[in-house]
């Protein structure tokens, strides 16, 4: 007999999938990891489409200042040299683009405490602001909203869920969500 015309035993041509009642199983749970994946992404969809920001774009950053902003932020303050190097741009790019951030109110420069010789370039509260609004997809309202709507133990579970996803596709989870409770 072929491969694809291979009868399977009787005991798996009686049930279909994911709720079909066979032994051991309960209705209604996904009964695969590809199952759990593709109800996953489902949900994930639902939750996007349910929560995305409907305000206008995101923030008004342009992409080279955005870059600018999430590098001062992860590597904390920097030289304008050493942004440059990092971001691997001319020098005179990326001081005309902190400039323009400087103008906005987004950036500050300061002297460096080790060596007052040198200037340090950071982000301002307002800085800080703008690339928090950048990076925000998911309407914080709405998500409050809903989450003050949830039982605490849900809402807790649900954290819990998505710190244990993150963490076992071994992706770091940034410093300041790790462990936090709602």
């Amino acid at each position: 007999m072929s491969r694809g015309n291979r009868r399977r035993p009787a005991i798996y041509r009686q049930y279909i999938g994911i709720d079909d009642g066979r032994p051991g199983r309960e209705p209604g749970l996904v009964s695969s990891e590809a199952g759990q994946a593709g109800e996953f992404e489902e949900l994930f969809r639902a939750v996007y489409l349910t929560f995305h920001r409907r305000d206008g774009p995101r923030s008004q950053l342009p992409g080279a200042s955005a870059a600018v902003l999430e590098h001062l932020a992860l590597a904390g303050p920097l030289t304008i040299g050493e942004a440059a190097a990092h971001l691997r741009r001319a020098q005179s790019v990326v001081s005309e683009i902190v400039a323009h951030l400087e103008r906005q109110g987004l950036l500050e420069r300061e002297a460096d405490p080790a060596d007052r010789r040198r200037t340090l370039i950071w982000l301002t509260a307002a800085g800080q602001t703008a690339l928090r609004r950048h990076r925000e997809v998911l309407s914080e309202d709405l998500l409050a909203a809903a989450l003050s709507q949830m039982d605490p133990g849900q809402a807790a579970a649900l954290f819990g869920g998505l710190r244990a996803l993150v963490q076992s596709a071994a992706v770091p989870l940034p410093t300041h969500i790790r462990g936090r409770t709602p």
